[in-house]
């Protein structure tokens, strides 16, 4: 059959192209990471934080991209054409940490409810530059050891300015070694 015999046969059933024609795109299959980001060409675009460890549809436009989540279009960001390893992320796709004071640790806050030695102890150690590990070594020995001999050390310490947390748990033992540890005596007849 001749191409114009064949032109004549399926001329009913062709269809006009549209005027004009859809952008076009490249298709890309990605997770969303542990952060909530999709990367795309070095660069990291959010993505709602419902969807971290799933699998989307990217659409890379010349300008945009486009995250689709089973056929639904979720987030559009601006493509970043000539920046690298940067992170774009869209309002509301990543809850704030609920804290109760954002210049606040959490060790902090744990800290400063139970006696106000302890608080003005731990403030003052935070004020000396010690950071979160010497908060957290002060928080452990407060759950490691009796109350009132940590208490006792932790007033000590405060009243001597005393803020190396070695010989503050050396402080402690020594108060908790009468009360605490009561061994009974060992004659030399069970020896």
């Amino acid at each position: 059959m001749s191409p114009e015999a064949a032109y004549l046969m399926e001329k009913p059933h062709l269809q006009a192209l549209p005027a004009v024609l859809p952008p076009v795109y490249e298709p890309l299959a990605r997770d969303v990471d542990v952060y909530g980001y999709v990367s795309v060409d070095t660069n990291r675009y959010s993505a709602p934080e419902r969807l971290v460890g799933k699998s989307v549809t990217v659409h890379k436009y010349l300008r945009e991209i486009q995250i689709w989540y089973r056929g639904t279009l979720v987030a559009t960001h601006a493509r970043h054409i000539g920046e690298r390893n940067a992170r774009h992320r869209l309002a509301g796709h990543h809850s704030a940490l609920n804290r109760v004071n954002p210049g606040l640790a959490m060790e902090e806050v744990l800290l400063r409810d139970d006696h106000p030695s302890l608080a003005r102890y731990a403030a003052a150690l935070k004020q000396r530059g010690r950071g979160l590990r010497a908060l957290r070594r002060l928080l452990d020995m407060k759950r490691s050891y009796p109350t009132e001999p940590f208490l006792a050390a932790i007033e000590q310490a405060l009243h001597y300015g005393l803020f190396d947390l070695g010989r503050v748990e050396a402080l402690i033992l020594k108060h908790v070694a009468g009360d605490f540890f009561r061994l009974p005596e060992v004659s030399e007849d069970d020896a």
